[in-house]
This record gives structure tokens, C-alpha cells and sequence, in this order.
């Protein structure tokens, strides 16, 4: 198979700096941590204040955008320690958010396990090019991954050009009032075995849309009126499934390169790993974007899934059901049938395949292709959303075989019943070369998506859990071989 390797990669960026809030736990002497800093602040003079502040700018002015609008949010974190009502003045209030903020390198470890996926706006674009956004996991200091993104050309030649990032990086705002739809919420308790006689009661008193701050009323006020033994674990449990369905949006003036999604919910505290992305078009024409992707809250992995319609405004929520289990969801790019589909891996070795007439909610899967090959005998598993062509839907798959190296390779599905696999590469597409298999994980090559694009297929992948680089394929000369190779 005729794999061409272009002549670059994308490199982590330890300069690319995140501001986050830190507090620091414990107490010291029986005295929170947090109440004897701010009792230092509080004790330094004006002068002793601004000269302190004024480091603070001189060191880190430069590295963040808006820093004195994040320094006073991160003051508002710690308001409520404050040993007195009295507010301080700005630039105490400013001097203490820098007192809780640190830095956190995105991308220190690794840049990879890359999708991508056609840009929203095409205008201006040279001809015979397309533009794209490329997503990536960036993983940083404690191996917490977030999604970070690169916008960039592929040209009529198959060449790739990605735009330069920009130094800073910036994480959405969370739109505060928005609302849970009280029947899909109490859908989700079902599907959790949360719908209890305590979780009704609650949700029965909220309107038929609702927002958080009106859940945690109602919680506590079903806790003080129907006290039983496992209420407050049944309420924490309902606060934690809202946060983990919410809603975020960036400032449009921002770079697609300064746009992170860093954890945000509980479900996510441990990292937001190996997004899929796919540009999907419903059956009434309407376009959106939609990420499946695995949340870890450093016990337990949590499918998740992510719409947005101009990588702006993000709606991110639990993905539901008895088949939602494991990683590597990958939905396909439209309803067939009538139906969502998707590609699963329930059982840690094997492609499976599900329908569901509702996006949130899938209950059965079946397998549709195992292990056969010795390059895959450890694990089968889809490396994206499938891609339609005329002859069928290729899927890109990772196969992990003898010391635990990972390959790239395909499968083509039938276009109008996805659950027949009508033909496989019986070999490798992508293997790791020499030079590749060196890095944070040795050995591997895996990828999130792919595109197609003037009759190649357009394969970014990552480079042993380290960095992403970029190969193609001519798509007429892969088709012919997978037709070729009935499974």
C-alpha cells in the first residue's frame, strides 16, 4: 500500500501555559492552609501590595491574556475564607487571586491522537484546498489531557499545512443559566439507578427546564424535608450528573489554537482523553460537529459526548445506556435507516457496531469484526468516525499485537447495513517506522479520524503517545485493496 509520511509532525509546547485556580489543602496547626495565606495577605501593607502585585505582572503580564480579569475570578474562589466581611480594595483583591493561581503546561508530556475534520468557514480558501480543524489530546503535568485544537490547509496535492498556534491559551466561560430538561434528566437517573423515591421527589418539584442553581435548592431542601440514610449521597449524585451536562463558549475574537478544553465536571477531574470528531449532517440538513470522547475522574472512565456547531458554543453530556461502556465510541457522519449508529468497543478487544433512535442513549451492541490477524490478536478497535465513499464505509482501525505495538489498518463496511463488513486490509496500513517508536508510550501508531480530500485519504496519527504527524493514502488504490479482501 503506497503510505506517503509527509515531512512533519506537530511537537508539544511546554510554553503553552494554562492559568488555573490552586488552593492548597490541609491546615497547618489546626488552621486551614488557605485562611493563613490569606491572613499574610491581609497583613502586608499598600505598598508592600503593590510592589508584590507589580512582580506579579512583570513576570506573568505577558504570558496570559485578560490576567487581571482571571486573578479577581480567582479571588471570588476564595472570598468565603476571608476573615472578615470587609472587601479588600482591587489590587489586594488582584494579589490575592495570584496567591491562588498557578500555571499548568497543556502540552509538557504529549501532543496527540489527533481527528479531524472540515472547518466551518471555507471562505478564502486557495483553490483545490479545503481548510480544517485538527483536534488533539494535550497532555500535561499528572497525565491530566484536555482537547486543544489547530486549525490548517490540506492542499490539492495532499500536502498539509498547519497554522502556527498562538502563545496563549484560554478555556471557555460555562454559561451559568443554562437549562436540564427535567424528562431526559430523569432519564439519566433511570439509566444511573438514581431514580429513587428521594431523586423523584426532587425532580418533581423542579419546572420542566431547570438550571443547576435550582437543582442544588432543591436538593437541599429535599434533604431537610425527607432526611433518610442515603439522601445526601443520592443528592451529591444528582449535582454530579448536572455538572457533568453543561454548556461552554469562547470568545469568537479568540484563535481556533487559544481555544482548551480543560476538565471541567467531576467525571472529567482526571483527564478529557482521545476525542473523535465528526462532521455530522442530520437527515433535515442541519450540521453539527459531535466529539465522543472518554472522561476520567482517575477511578473510572465515563463516555461522553460533544456537539457544537462553530467550535464556539460547546454542549457537552453523558452519553447513556447498558451498551455505553469502555472507550473508542466513534458515531458515524449521518442516520442510517432512520437510526444513530456508532462503533464500539465493549469488551476490550472487538469492533462492535449499535443503533439508537435517541443520540443520548444506546442499549444494545453486537460485533462485527474480531481479531484475526496476528498484528491484532491483543485488541480490535476503531481509529474514528467511519467515512462514507461510494463503495462503502472505510474505517481506520488499531490492531495490538506482539509487545503491545499498535497498528493502523482498515476495514470497509456496507453502506446501507453497516453491520457487514464487506472487505479488510489483511496487513498493516500503518506500522511504527524506526523513527517513531520512541516516546511517552513505545511502539504505537493510532489516530482519532481521518478525511478524505481530492481523492486521497488524509490520515493524521499519533506518534507513540508523544506528538502527531500526518500520512495519505490514494483512496482509489485502498478501496480496490479492502474490496479486494472480502472478511
Amino acid at each position: 500500500m503506497p503510505v506517503r509520511r509527509l515531512l512533519f509532525t506537530i511537537k508539544p509546547d511546554p510554553a503553552r501555559v494554562l492559568v488555573r485556580p490552586f488552593v492548597p489543602a490541609g491546615d497547618s496547626g489546626g488552621v486551614p492552609r488557605v485562611h493563613k495565606i490569606l491572613s499574610r495577605i491581609l497583613a502586608l501593607s499598600d505598598t508592600e501590595v503593590a510592589a508584590v502585585l507589580e512582580e506579579v505582572y512583570s513576570d506573568f503580564g505577558g504570558r496570559h491574556i485578560e490576567l487581571r480579569r482571571i486573578l479577581l475570578e480567582h479571588f471570588e474562589r476564595v472570598r468565603q475564607h476571608l476573615p472578615t466581611d470587609r472587601t479588600p480594595d482591587e489590587p489586594r483583591r488582584q494579589l490575592i487571586g495570584a496567591f491562588f493561581t498557578s500555571e499548568y503546561s497543556l502540552e509538557s508530556a504529549a501532543l496527540f491522537n489527533p481527528s479531524v475534520v472540515p472547518h466551518p468557514d471555507q471562505e478564502n480558501v486557495p483553490a483545490g484546498a479545503i481548510r480544517i480543524i485538527l483536534s488533539l489530546r494535550a497532555t500535561g503535568e499528572g497525565h491530566i489531557s484536555s482537547i486543544t485544537f489547530r486549525s490548517g490547509l490540506i492542499h490539492a496535492d495532499g500536502s498539509v499545512e498547519i497554522d502556527p498556534p498562538s502563545r496563549f491559551v484560554t478555556e471557555p466561560r460555562p454559561k451559568t443559566d443554562a437549562a436540564f430538561e427535567r424528562t431526559l434528566f430523569r432519564r439519566k437517573l433511570g439509566e444511573l439507578s438514581l431514580d429513587n423515591e428521594f431523586s423523584r421527589r426532587v425532580i418533581d418539584t423542579l419546572g420542566e427546564h431547570f438550571t443547576l442553581d435550582q437543582l442544588h435548592v432543591a436538593v437541599r431542601a429535599g434533604l431537610r424535608e425527607h432526611p433518610a440514610p442515603d439522601a445526601a449521597a443520592i443528592g451529591d449524585r444528582l449535582i454530579v450528573l448536572a455538572k457533568s451536562n453543561y454548556e461552554v463558549f469562547f470568545d469568537p475574537k479568540q484563535n481556533v489554537s487559544e481555544r482548551i478544553i480543560f476538565p471541567f465536571s467531576p467525571s472529567q477531574s482526571n483527564g478529557i482523553e482521545d476525542a473523535r470528531f465528526v462532521h455530522f449532517v442530520d437527515d433535515d440538513g442541519t450540521s453539527t460537529y459531535i466529539a465522543t470522547y472518554t472522561a476520567y475522574d482517575g477511578r473510572v472512565i465515563f463516555p461522553q459526548l460533544m456537539e457544537t456547531r462553530d467550535f464556539l458554543h460547546f454542549n457537552i453530556c453523558t452519553l447513556n445506556g447498558p451498551a455505553i461502556r469502555n472507550k473508542g465510541m466513534a458515531l458515524f457522519p449521518r442516520r442510517i435507516g432512520g437510526y444513530y449508529c456508532m462503533l464500539s468497543r465493549q469488551d476490550n478487544e472487538n469492533i462492535h457496531i449499535m443503533f439508537s433512535d435517541h443520540l443520548h442513549f444506546w442499549f444494545e451492541s453486537r460485533v462485527i469484526m474480531r481479531p484475526t490477524e496476528a498484528w491484532e490478536f491483543v485488541q480490535l478497535g476503531n481509529c474514528g468516525s467511519p467515512i462514507e465513499t461510494e463503495a462503502g464505509w472505510i474505517v481506520l482501525t488499531h490492531g495490538v499485537g506482539p509487545m503491545r505495538k499498535y497498528c493502523i489498518s482498515a476495514i470497509l463496511l456496507d453502506r446501507d447495513d453497516p453491520s457487514r463488513v464487506i472487505g479488510r486490509l489483511r496487513e498493516p496500513l500503518i506500522k511504527p517506522s524506526p523513527e517513531e517508536r520512541e516516546g511517552y508510550v513505545p511502539n504505537v501508531v493510532y489516530t482519532c479520524g481521518a478525511i478524505i480530500h481530492q481523492g486521497q485519504l488524509v490520515i493524521p496519527y499519533a506518534v507513540s503517545d508523544s506528538s502527531t504527524a500526518f500520512a495519505t493514502v490514494p483512496l482509489a488504490i485502498l478501496l480496490n485493496a479492502l474490496c479486494g479482501n472480502p472478511a
